[in-house]
């Protein structure tokens, strides 16, 4: 079986599960060998609910995230900066 099939077959096993249940599944509604299977393919069990279709990524996109932390950065550095600036002139 490829890669893209056991990838299929991983989200089909999760969409089964979330049909028959009528909630997002938990690792605890799978037995271990199919957890493990699906962490496999799609990833840690809430990035596989995302990429499922399942859940909706709460996270931002890496490179977003990296990005503001930037720009958090650049904006500490220009108010300590300031601070002191204000020190020296006192």
């Amino acid at each position: 079986m490829s890669d893209d099939k056991k990838r299929e077959l991983a989200v089909s096993l999760l969409q089964r599960k979330y049909a028959e249940l009528g909630r997002l599944p938990k690792r605890s509604d799978f037995p271990p060998e199919t957890v493990c299977f699906i962490k496999q393919k799609l990833g840690p069990f809430p990035r596989a609910l995302e990429q499922a279709g399942l859940k909706t990524a709460v996270r931002l996109p890496a490179a977003l995230r990296s990005k503001q932390k930037r720009r958090r950065a650049a904006l500490r550095r220009k108010l300590l900066k300031k601070s002191k600036e204000s020190e020296e002139e006192k």
